[in-house]
């Protein structure tokens, strides 16, 4: 990476985590390259990308486009696509990516850094996400909470960018245990949230809500140690938490539905089911909740 004062960055699938990121990055001095549908592409050329914030309301002049071209040159380069799209974004963004362009998973899942390096052929740094953002609109991103990365190794570079633009991210070994303990997270809430049609707070009050979490979450911690993964102590407690620290936000497979999309599904409950079979360990309640989200998604 560039030893100059900014780098130059390129946003893989900028969807609301990569246009936050993107955003307050570009408003650091960063140059940034949105990537992502032709709806994005012009309404940030027309007004700029819209950030909605607790602060307040700020347009970020940046780029926008719509194909995997647009990676060339960059220093860094954020993939947020979705994790099923994970092998065709790599295949598409490879013949443009610069030689020392570090890339970086914003993912949701566990293996997508892993899938992802497979088809670049070179080193790709795992990222731990912990944000809550939604689209309002095409171009307009707003914030609901936290910003918040573990990047794990060869990302320290990048991290101290980030932090000098205000981006809390720390590097860190165990990020891998990080990634589990947010995908033990989105098993808990993500499929009842969309299924619910309901923000966590509202749900959490629901008949039978707090017990199906408790058995979401008994079942990844199973997994995960099986797997050499070390999970929390007080897992459970942080996945209630989110009740009341994300009071107001809806996963974002309850937002895929409603745009008539593709869930991630297959690769959060979906993910705890396979590893369950391959390891011999139940998992009925993630089972449960990955085939319904499975049965309405388009």
């Amino acid at each position: 990476m560039s030893e100059a004062r900014t780098m130059r960055v390129a946003v893989m699938g900028a969807g609301a985590v990569g246009c936050y990121y993107g955003a307050v990055l570009a408003r650091a001095g960063h140059p940034v390259t949105l990537i992502g549908r032709p709806a994005l592409a012009e309404a940030v050329a027309e007004r700029g990308l819209v950030l909605d914030t607790a602060q307040g309301r700020e347009i970020l002049a940046l780029n926008a486009v719509t194909g995997p071209e647009g990676v060339a040159g960059a220093d860094c380069v954020l993939v947020c696509v979705k994790s099923g799209d994970t092998e065709e974004a790599g295949r598409s963004m490879r013949p443009h990516l610069a030689p020392g362009a570090v890339i970086l998973s914003l993912q949701n899942g566990v293996d997508n850094g892993e899938r992802l390096a497979s088809i670049l052929g070179r080193p790709v740094v795992p990222v731990a996400v912990y944000v809550a953002t939604a689209m309002e609109g095409a171009g307009h991103v707003r914030h609901h909470g936290r910003g918040d990365l573990i990047l794990g190794p060869g990302g320290e570079a990048v991290a101290d960018h980030l932090n000098a633009a205000g981006i809390s991210a720390t590097v860190s070994e165990r990020v891998r245990d990080a990634l589990w303990a947010k995908l033990t997270i989105n098993c808990a809430w993500n499929a009842l949230s969309a299924l619910g049609g309901q923000p966590y707070g509202r749900l959490f009050a629901g008949e039978g809500v707090a017990a199906v979490l408790a058995d979401v979450t008994a079942e990844c911690r199973a997994v995960a140690e099986a797997s050499g993964v070390r999970l929390p102590e007080d897992m459970l407690d942080q996945v209630r938490a989110i009740a009341a620290t994300m009071a107001e936000q809806r996963s974002s497979t309850a937002q895929d539905l409603a745009r008539g999309r593709r869930t991630e599904i297959d690769h959060l409950n979906g993910l705890v089911v396979r590893e369950g079979e391959r390891l011999g360990i139940p998992t009925p309640a993630n089972r449960v909740l990955h085939t319904l989200v499975r049965l309405v998604e388009p």
